[in-house]
């Protein structure tokens, strides 16, 4: 029960990774407030952290739109009373020819995965220095080496590292605690739902695929919350790679 007595805001809740994080917090003692735009995915993820004995409420909104960030880490506050940690699992992937990507992709993946991260990371902060809390961004394997074909989500992950160790650095002095995980491949909608063009060279595709299978939700979930834990107490700035290998060499 590392979290018992604790509060946890967890994007992307509704799905993959996110759900399973929401779960595993809300089972060792954490209440979870879970935030998505999907609210029929919210509430399904709800049913099973209560139907397992759990407490979890959760709150529907596009975070990235600054008020929109803040409103939802504003009605956490307002149902729980506190915050002690803030895990970004919410992210948009989309696969092309670099000079293919349109506009509207290009900001769909950077509006989730940068404007997301950053405004709720700024929303919770100054509640996380009252409880000496904690935030855990995902960010991926694509964000720390050159991917082919997803150039785009590659930038927008490797923001989302410097963002984690820029905060981390401007809070180092304080009690706060900032870091990421940086997944591989993870058996959830998001990776089953890319797709790639049809004269890609799988050749090229292959190294940062790895050479193991795919980790499933629970296992990264695991990985964030020792992270987000008071195990990890020592870790600040980190960027924890759970990738079967993909970065090692």
């Amino acid at each position: 029960m590392r979290f018992e007595g604790r509060s946890a805001v967890v994007t992307g809740a509704a799905s993959g990774l996110g759900r399973s994080v929401a779960q595993q917090l809300a089972a060792e003692g954490a209440k979870v407030y879970g935030v998505d735009l999907n609210e029929a995915g919210l509430a399904e993820t709800q049913g099973l952290v209560q139907a397992a004995g759990g407490t979890m409420s959760f709150g529907v909104g596009d975070i990235s739109d600054r008020m929109t960030a803040h409103g939802l880490i504003a009605n956490e506050m307002d149902e729980f009373g506190q915050l002690d940690v803030l895990i970004n699992c919410a992210g948009v992937l989309r696969a092309g020819h670099a000079v293919d990507f349109t506009e509207a992709d290009y900001d769909l993946v950077f509006n989730v995965n940068v404007r997301g991260t950053f405004w709720m990371c700024q929303a919770a902060i100054p509640h996380l220095l009252d409880s000496r809390g904690n935030i855990v961004n995902v960010a991926s394997n694509a964000g720390l080496m050159g991917q082919a074909y997803t150039a785009v989500y590659a930038a927008s992950k490797a923001a989302v590292v410097n963002l984690t160790r820029s905060l981390a650095m401007e809070f180092v002095k304080s009690k706060i605690r900032i870091n990421a995980v940086a997944p591989g491949g993870i058996e959830t909608p998001l990776v089953k739902s890319a797709s790639f063009p049809d004269d890609t060279d799988w050749a090229l595709v292959q190294p940062f695929m790895g050479y193991r299978k795919m980790s499933k939700p629970e296992e990264i979930a695991e990985v964030v919350l020792f992270v987000a834990s008071p195990a990890a107490s020592a870790m600040h700035g980190a960027i924890v790679s759970a990738d079967t290998g993909i970065t090692a060499g």
